[in-house]
């Protein structure tokens, strides 16, 4: 099955302020595309956030806005299954939609942090981060470069479709359930 891995990074507390996209294509469990573009958000860039990503606004002076990329994020995203670690890429994309008076695609979006929380009791509560999470199943990469991290979501799914047995459309659907007891399948 397809699914589409999402990471942005931004340039300040505002997680409309995206700096930059990386999206991964998986099919049949293995990377089929990749794209990624530095992003101008029209706003400054924090030390806070320079410090974690190496994003600076000299990088992104001459980079499309969100408004210049936002056809092309639609026609990669919309319908599609599409995944993101934690809630903030999907917030991101929503806020950012939001700033530039865009309406945000449809697509089924699916949280892997969610996935992780459920899949492997150690993750239950904590220590489900990224970096974490890629370091314990051997996956090695970039930490906050936006490719980077979306090819790591990508592969962390792949180990829990793998391990657990379970197919994407299980997940899509067991995610979205509210947790009325723990539950791990690993």
């Amino acid at each position: 099955m397809k699914f589409i891995a999402l990471d942005v990074e931004t340039a300040n507390s505002d997680c409309g302020s995206i700096c930059q996209v990386g999206i991964a294509t998986f099919e049949e469990n293995a990377i089929s595309d990749t794209w990624e573009t530095l992003v101008n958000p029209r706003d400054y860039f924090s030390s806070f956030n320079i410090s974690i990503h190496g994003i600076n606004r000299g990088q992104v002076l001459e980079a499309p806005t969100f408004e210049e990329i936002f056809c092309v994020l639609e026609d990669k995203l919309k319908d599609q299954v599409v995944l993101h670690h934690t809630a903030f890429d999907k917030r991101a994309l929503s806020r950012a939609a939001q700033k530039y008076g865009l309406e945000l695609f449809q697509a089924r979006w699916l949280d892997t942090a969610k996935v992780v929380r459920r899949t492997w009791q150690k993750y239950a509560v904590r220590g489900y981060s990224l970096k974490n999470v890629a370091r314990e199943l051997g996956i090695s990469f970039n930490h906050h470069d936006a490719l980077e991290d979306a090819i790591a979501a990508g592969k962390i799914m792949v180990h829990v479709l793998e391990e657990s047995g379970l197919s994407l459309d299980h997940w899509l659907d067991l995610v979205d359930k509210p947790r009325k007891k723990r539950r791990f399948t690993v």
